[in-house]
């Protein structure tokens, strides 16, 4: 959800803004990022309890609160960033700058892939991909090998995929001139590792030739399956998110480790509200809402659930005060994610943000903690999963993060 989902708007309603909305903030401000700020901002939308639990959820999201159980919200989070270029680095990679292997890469080089015929890391692309750009999904100083792979939701999954048609023999003539090739260019190589990768990149794109298409296609989906991700919705944009859930939930019974989703283009610049605030959330809540809380049920309902860590958020928040006269600046003091599945505990919250949603007063959770306990739910050790680089042990945590146990069911 690239852009700053506003937590005060989305997960961690905040009656007092309501109250002084209007009204000067009491707050001291720090410095924001266009320095425009006005007075506080109530939220355009009502909060309700939601579940057993009676989890808080904002009618933003009304098909994802039916699923309030099964999320457990983090109100804590924090960001060292607050434009999104490094901030979306610090949340792939766990710093913000440029270089770095991304989350997914990590997991898969962890882990290795339960797939030969697909990529272990795969970013689904909804037409907007964060700032930072590709870098976002890259493998840094791990072998190429680990790099995520970009699937299209419309479309080719992947474009030019299918090479000319030849016969079996041509196809398979070719393909020991390609291994005598690559044989002899390997072992003279003075740098095995960069070579061995693009093999077998290589190999894994022609395997992908059959396996992606495959995948991708939708049709031996049941009506009923498609109409509740919204496949077929009037909302352009949450036609493609629907897709994106769906293939997302295909791809993990065909054993991709990591796929990440990116935005569909609405309107609006994302999740970026820095005017209009109540059209431009509104919207980007549309297309997400239903195929993400139709995902919830395909993956419970398949036995999935139990074993796929789903994960939602931003890359920071937004200020309880508005910038202008209707939008929200952005905020790296507080945000809010939900994670659900992957031995989450469901229908809590965690961590606590001041009376306007502004800083975090109890429970602070870093990146580095997130990382840390996405990976531990996925079996691995976040200070034992190291790659030597630069005369060094490097890892996704670096020398920082905590498992936050008290989430964990």
């Amino acid at each position: 959800m690239d852009g700053g989902p506003s937590q005060m708007d989305t997960l961690d309603p905040k009656p007092q803004l309501e109250k002084l909305s209007g009204q000067p903030f009491p707050m001291q401000m720090e410095p924001t990022q266009f320095d425009n700020n006005g007075s506080t901002l109530a939220s355009p939308w009502k909060f309700h309890q939601y579940g057993q639990s009676g989890l808080w959820i904002s009618d933003l999201f009304p098909q994802i609160a039916k699923h309030a159980d099964k999320l457990c919200v983090v109100r804590s989070m924090t960001s060292q960033f607050s434009e999104h270029t490094s901030a979306n680095y610090f949340l792939h990679t766990g710093l913000g700058i440029v270089g770095r292997p991304s989350m997914g890469a990590w997991v898969v080089y962890g882990l290795g892939s339960q797939s030969q015929e697909l990529p272990g890391f795969v970013v689904i692309n909804g037409g907007l991909t964060p700032p930072g750009g590709l870098d976002n999904f890259a493998s840094g100083f791990l072998p190429a090998a680990y790099q995520g792979s970009m699937l299209s939701p419309t479309g080719p999954a992947i474009a030019n995929l299918k090479g000319a048609q030849r016969t079996d023999l041509q196809i398979a003539k070719r393909r020991e001139l390609l291994r005598d090739l690559d044989s002899g260019f390997l072992s003279a190589s003075a740098q095995a590792d960069p070579v061995a990768s693009a093999i077998r990149n290589y190999e894994l794109a022609y395997r992908m030739q059959t396996s992606v298409p495959a995948a991708s296609n939708l049709d031996d989906e049941s009506a009923d399956t498609l109409a509740a991700y919204g496949v077929d919705h009037p909302n352009r944009p949450t036609a493609i998110y629907a897709r994106q859930c769906l293939l997302a939930r295909r791809l993990v019974e065909r054993g991709v480790r990591f796929v990440e989703l990116t935005c569909p283009a609405t309107t609006h610049d994302r999740w970026d509200q820095h005017s209009k605030l109540k059209q431009g959330h509104t919207d980007n809540a549309l297309s997400g809402d239903q195929p993400i809380a139709a995902l919830l049920t395909d993956l419970e309902q398949r036995g999935l659930l139990e074993e796929t860590l789903g994960v939602w958020g931003g890359e920071f928040g937004r200020t309880p005060f508005a910038q202008g006269s209707d939008g929200r600046d952005h905020n790296p003091f507080a945000f809010s994610i939900w994670m659900a599945g992957g031995g989450i505990r469901g229908g809590c919250t965690f961590g606590e943000t001041d009376e306007f949603g502004y800083k975090v007063v109890s429970q602070p959770v870093e990146i580095h903690d997130l990382h840390a306990t996405i990976l531990h739910q996925l079996g691995i050790d976040h200070e034992r999963l190291t790659f030597r680089f630069g005369g060094r042990d490097h890892r996704l945590t670096d020398v920082h993060g905590k498992v936050l146990t008290e989430i964990i069911a």
